[in-house]
């Protein structure tokens, strides 16, 4: 599945951060939602170029679904807000690490992260 583009000029992410970044071949890179202060790590989202410059503009993290094939903002509907605190890149660019102050679950399930539920065993 492969986004729509943005109407030209509608996206106005600094071009020196657009260049940096490694998308996939959807356009997309892999954002991280961690805990800001206790480094906890909440859920994975995707983001655009356009997703990434809103979340830089608002202070509020918006991604792109790619089931629904549109943007969505964390907490819009839940109330589960994500609010930034920083955004880094990764030293390849191709993945984006959001610290956030998550207000209730992070994860869809209603679960405070995504990755509580089925912690795999090791050898």
């Amino acid at each position: 599945m492969s986004i729509t583009p943005a109407a030209p000029g509608s996206t106005a992410l600094d071009p020196a951060i657009a260049a940096r970044l490694k998308r996939t071949a959807d356009g997309l890179l892999p954002a991280i939602a961690q805990q800001y202060d206790t480094g906890e790590v909440l859920m994975l989202g995707w983001m655009d170029d356009e997703a990434l410059h809103r979340t830089l503009t608002t202070g509020r993290c918006t991604y792109w679904s790619r089931s629904r094939s549109e943007y969505w903002v964390k907490g819009d509907t839940s109330g589960h807000v994500q609010a930034v605190k920083s955004v880094a890149l990764d030293c390849d660019g191709d993945t984006l690490l959001v610290k956030v102050d998550q207000t209730g679950a992070a994860c869809h399930t209603g679960e405070r992260t995504c990755f509580d539920a089925d912690v795999l065993p090791l050898s």
